[in-house]
């Protein structure tokens, strides 16, 4: 998972519809990236009104981080669900096997995939 990506899914646990943009290059966010987060306080005459200083109480960089670290931790539980769909038959070879009454096919290539990436490895 991105850390981008999880840096503003973090933000909006901690406080949904918040605004804000994060100006870093680097794919690893720290607390200083955190301090330098310009976040959206309102709009004047069609112009968004910005501070870099942290206007929200309950987003502090400790709290970012742990939701991170959170979203991480599930990300990495569903690796074998994300290797299952990668191998698993296509819906078109579903359709067919359906079509052609070949279930049972369908099934052994399925518990393949399933034994390769078994869920309690999770």
């Amino acid at each position: 998972m991105n850390n981008h990506n999880k840096f503003f899914k973090a933000l909006f646990i901690l406080k949904p519809n918040v605004e804000a943009t994060l100006s870093t290059e680097n794919d690893e966010i720290t607390e200083t990236d955190f301090n330098n987060v310009k976040w959206n306080t309102g709009e004047d005459n069609g112009q968004t009104i910005t501070t870099t200083t942290n206007p929200h109480s309950e987003i502090t960089w400790d709290l970012v981080s742990a939701e991170m670290d959170k979203l991480q931790i599930e990300y990495d539980a569903q690796e074998y669900a994300r290797n299952r769909k990668a191998e698993y038959p296509t819906i078109e070879e579903c359709v067919h096997a359906i079509l052609d009454d070949d279930l049972e096919n369908l099934q052994i290539l399925r518990q393949v995939v399933k034994d390769k990436f078994p869920k309690e490895n999770a």
